[in-house]
C-alpha cells in the first residue's frame, strides 16, 4: 500500500508576471544608470554583444537567440543602425539579410562592457552572490521549461 501524502499543498499567491515585471524594471534601471555612461540602455548592450559575438547572423536567428519577436528585434536595432555600430547587409540570397557588427560597434561594445561589468558587480553585493547564482540557475530552468511551450509562438 502506497503511503497517502498528507502534507498540505501551497497556494501560489499573487501575480508571477507582475513580480518579474516589477524585478526586471529594478534590475534594467540599475544598469541603465551604469550603462547611460557608455551612451547605452541595457537592451541596447545586451542586442550589440550578441551582435558581435554571434555575428554576422540572420535577423531570424538573432530574434530567436534572444528569444523576442522578429519585429521587436527589427525595432531594437534600428538605432544601432543609426549609430553605426551594426549593419545590416545582404545574405546568401536576394531576400536574406545579414547582421553584423562594424568596428565602431565592437568598440562601443567593448566600452560598455566595463560599465555593465561594473553594474553586474554591484548588483552581485547588494545581493549577495550566492543569491545571484540561485536566481541565475532558477530562471534557466524555468526558461527551459517554458521553451517548448513558446517555440511555435511567433515562428514564421
Amino acid at each position: 500500500m502506497t503511503p497517502v501524502n498528507t502534507a498540505p499543498v501551497a497556494k501560489v499567491q499573487g501575480c508571477t508576471n507582475l513580480k518579474l515585471r516589477q524585478i526586471t524594471r529594478q534590475v534594467s534601471r540599475h544598469f541603465d544608470a551604469e550603462l547611460a555612461r557608455a551612451g547605452l540602455r541595457i537592451t541596447q548592450y545586451s542586442l550589440l554583444s550578441h551582435v558581435v559575438k554571434l555575428g554576422p547572423l540572420r535577423p531570424v536567428d538573432l530574434a530567436r537567440w534572444m528569444r523576442m519577436e522578429p519585429s521587436t528585434l527589427t525595432r531594437n536595432l534600428r538605432p544601432l543602425i543609426d549609430q553605426g555600430w551594426v549593419v545590416m547587409e545582404p545574405g546568401a540570397d536576394a531576400r536574406s539579410r545579414l547582421v553584423s557588427a562594424t568596428d565602431a560597434g565592437r568598440a562601443k561594445r567593448a566600452e560598455a562592457q566595463r560599465h555593465w561589468r561594473t553594474a553586474q558587480e554591484s548588483l552581485n553585493r547588494q545581493l549577495g552572490a550566492q543569491r545571484v547564482m540561485a536566481l541565475h540557475a532558477l530562471l534557466d530552468e524555468c526558461g527551459d521549461l517554458l521553451a517548448p511551450a513558446a517555440e511555435g509562438e511567433g515562428d514564421e
